[in-house]
């Protein structure tokens, strides 16, 4: 997971969950413990990167949504 959050600028990792985004996006990414710097995740799948941006509200789980898909610049 690729990390980031203003709300925790020491570094301390909190609980994440992903809502959305592709079907086969492995478990592994859909929870887990993360820093966060900014408001948004960027996570690597296949030959692209899924774009998940924090849902307003509590941030113990934070909770971001896809909002997104891009393709690896060749």
């Amino acid at each position: 997971m690729t990390e980031q959050s203003t709300y925790f600028p020491d570094g301390t990792p909190i609980e994440v969950i992903l809502e959305g985004g592709p079907d086969d996006l492995p478990r592994a990414h859909r929870t887990g413990r993360s820093s966060l710097a900014t408001r948004k995740l960027k996570i690597q799948h296949r030959n692209g990167y899924e774009h998940f941006e924090l849902v307003d509200g509590e941030l113990v789980p934070a909770v971001f949504r896809w909002i997104m898909r891009t393709k690896i610049a060749e």
